[in-house]
Parts: structure tokens; sequence; C-alpha cells
């Protein structure tokens, strides 16, 4: 028996005429240009969406804050007021740097680094028609603890003591006559060296005099109003 002495090699059979060429793989694909300009279309559509985020939320406009407290009732003044730049949002409506604030009072207590809303400001005059401004000397005791500021609703209450003062010889005085009424704080003087304090008070003019007897006599106390009090 023959021993082959030479190297093995493996041998394909040759192909049988008419026989399919073997497929080949990792040929180059050719891509459908409809395919690729979708591609191009999506990613410049993203580019285009970005982009218009990017300007209605990165866009920062110019607004007033608040440099410092302002309390319900004060006036503003420029000293209080300072600029801030945030992003324009439709849900926020703080009033622009080009906005005319400064004299008008403040509705409610304003904490320093708020923004400043429309809401937060009144132009109404303290005193309406009708009323009369009449000032009251006070006593530290005879205020509420609550610091009171001008458009603060007080409640000027005659205290038990003054139902026994009368001040004329019927025995029926207009300290008398007025037990409780609702008012307005105009303005709030400075203490004197002995703290007295003069409040000015907005009142009806048909209750002028009774309070300027009542505050005459000093039995008088300062309340603070209930929310919503007309």
């Amino acid at each position: 028996m023959d021993t082959p002495t030479g190297p093995l090699t493996a041998t394909r059979p040759p192909l049988a005429t008419g026989a399919p060429a073997p497929y080949r793989i990792g040929g180059a694909r050719r891509r459908r240009p409809a395919v690729l300009a979708l591609a191009v279309a999506l990613i410049a559509a993203g580019g285009l969406g970005g982009a218009a985020l990017y300007t209605a939320t990165g866009k920062r406009v110019a607004v007033i804050a608040l440099a410092r407290n302002v309390p319900a009732g004060q006036a503003i003044t420029s000293a209080d007021l300072t600029e801030a730049h945030i992003p324009l949002d439709p849900a926020l409506k703080p009033l622009s740097v080009n906005s005319r604030v400064v004299g008008l009072r403040a509705t409610a207590d304003l904490k320093a680094g708020t923004l400043l809303t429309s809401g937060d400001l009144t132009n109404a005059p303290l005193v309406q028609s009708g009323q009369q401004v009449v000032g009251v000397a006070t006593k530290h005791t005879q205020l509420p603890a609550v610091k009171l500021q001008p458009g603060t609703r007080i409640v000027l209450v005659a205290t038990p003591s003054a139902a026994g003062n009368s001040s004329s010889g019927n025995g029926s005085s207009s300290a008398n006559a007025l037990s409780a009424l609702t008012a307005t704080v105009v303005d709030i003087g400075t203490p004197d060296t002995d703290g007295t304090v003069v409040v000015d008070l907005a009142v009806p003019s048909a209750q002028g005099a009774a309070v300027a007897d009542l505050a005459a006599s000093g039995k008088f106390a300062l309340l603070l109003a209930a929310q919503g009090s007309g």
C-alpha cells in the first residue's frame, strides 16, 4: 500500500456546471435613499427642537425683586428694590424693571429676595372719601405687640374704666357713646421720651369728634382687626 509522502492539503471538489456561486458575507449593503433622507430629516428636526427649547427656557429677563423686607401698608422706596434676571417662564408674572412701583404701598408683608408682582402693591389712598384723620397718643400698653404699619386695620376700643368717666354734665359723653370703631392706620409717629407714640387713624367723619374725645381721655386700646373686616 502506497503512503503519501507530501503535505496533506484539502481540495474542494469542482463546482458542477451551472451551480450557483457561493453567497459572500460581509459585502457592502446598499442603503436606500429614502431611509437616509428620513434620518437626516429627523436629526435636523431634533436640532431645531432643541434650539427652540433652549431659546424658550434659556432666555432671561430683567424683573424687580425686593432688596429688603417691606411690611404691609408701607410705601415702596427705591432702596427697597433690586434687579433680578430670571429665565422667561409663563407661569411667573413678576414686574419688569421698567414698571413704576416707587410710592405704591405693599398689600402684605413682602420678604427680601422675592419677586415683585402687581398683586403685591396698591395705589389706593389710605384716607377714603368721608373720612377724617385723628391723632391718637398711645402708650405701649394700649398697642398690640405686632408693630403697626400704614394700612393696618385696627379696632379702637373704649376700655371698661372709661365707662364711668363723663366729660359732660348730663353724664353722656361722646367717649361713652363710642365703644368700638374700626379704623385704618395712616401713619405712626416717633416715640417720645416717655414712650408715647401718636398713631394717626382714618375714621368716619361722623365719628371724628368721638374718637378725639376718647383719645383725650386715654381710656382706650388699639386692637388688630380680624382679617376681612370692613
